[in-house]
């Protein structure tokens, strides 16, 4: 006996509701067979605080990069992973004596400022 033919878009329609037509993407973007998406961005206006300018305090990274900055936390803080690693591996590698960098890193936060990982500058 033939199995009946199951239209496939009208069951998954009946059990989660709508459906995304064929070729559409909730980006809204289709290239060449593949479905691409924008990265998510900070919005460019953020409530509280004035454009150009990041959410994160410089005091607040000063003092964590002069306190644990052997470790990198100030910068991880700030959103520069990049950093934060190669100064708890230097850290790590020359027994300690690396926290150097972070003692003066911090300090130079405070004193000069910094930028996020957006390239904003760091509020007062």
């Amino acid at each position: 006996m033939p199995r009946p033919a199951v239209d496939v878009t009208s069951a998954v329609r009946t059990v989660f509701g709508t459906i995304v037509p064929p070729g559409a993407h909730r980006c809204g973007q289709r290239v060449s067979g593949s479905l691409l998406c924008r990265p998510m961005t900070t919005p460019p206006m953020q409530p509280g605080y004035p454009q150009g300018v990041s959410d994160k305090s410089k005091v607040v990274a000063g003092v964590l990069q002069i306190v644990l900055g052997g470790f990198g936390v100030g910068r991880f803080y700030m959103g520069d992973t990049k950093t934060g690693v190669i100064q708890l591996i230097v850290t790590l590698v020359t027994c300690g004596i690396g926290s150097i960098w972070g003692l003066v890193d911090g300090i130079l936060i405070l004193v000069n400022g910094g930028v996020d990982a957006q390239g904003r500058p760091l509020r007062d």
